[in-house]
């Protein structure tokens, strides 16, 4: 074979397959892996990237939604930034797993020269794992609750917790403010949860 057909020989077998190694290259080829190291790197201008974790795969008008949401709360700020903070708290949840996640060296994938990073996606459960909810406001966390197994957060569950921010809040904002509490929910579905309106608010604490 001439060097431009054993280049674009190794070209196709990155393209068909990104993590592949030099040694398995030159091993179906019949090659030196020093030759296919310089072919890739000099003669495809190519090189391997280690993924990069991102939290879930959004589509076109979720990304739409996760920019319009900042948007409208950044005016929010701009209006009186200390009234914005000193009113506010959030709440989060996230899922801590019992795993070890793929390795920088094991999601390396060969990529052309200005190419960006892969990007990794949780594709399999883990062995074990936990769902945290965690409040915060601008001084720090204000209630941190673990999920138990045979717990699932629904309307009756999450009016529970705001219960217990509303105890949280009185105690600590007490005098302090004049107006309503600035809640602000995370997007996740059960937040959502059809019920009693009253039993999703801070009693006691009017929310905005």
């Amino acid at each position: 074979m001439t060097i431009p057909e054993i280049i674009d020989q190794i070209h196709e077998i990155i393209l068909e397959v990104r993590r592949i190694s030099n040694k398995s290259i030159a091993e179906q080829l019949g090659i030196l892996r020093e030759r296919v190291g310089s072919i890739i790197h000099e003669d495809l201008d190519m090189r391997k990237l280690s993924g990069k974790w991102v939290p879930k795969c959004l589509n076109a008008d979720q990304k739409r939604q996760r920019c319009q949401s900042p948007e409208q709360l950044l005016k929010f700020f701009r209006r009186d930034p200390n009234d914005f903070l000193s009113r506010s708290s959030t709440v989060h949840e996230t899922w801590l797993y019992h795993y070890d996640p793929e390795t920088k060296q094991q999601s390396m994938e060969w990529r052309h020269s200005g190419s960006p990073r892969p990007k990794i996606f949780r594709v399999q459960k883990s062995a074990g794992n936990v769902l945290a909810l965690t409040f915060w406001d601008q001084d720090g966390i204000l209630l941190i609750d673990y999920l138990q197994k045979v717990q699932t957060i629904n309307a009756e569950y999450y009016s529970f917790l705001l219960v217990q921010m509303k105890d949280i809040l009185w105690e600590k904002w007490h005098g302090k403010i004049t107006k309503d509490v600035l809640f602000l929910h995370n997007n996740a579905p059960a937040h959502r949860a059809l019920g009693n309106p009253e039993e999703t608010c801070l009693p006691g604490l009017p929310m905005s």
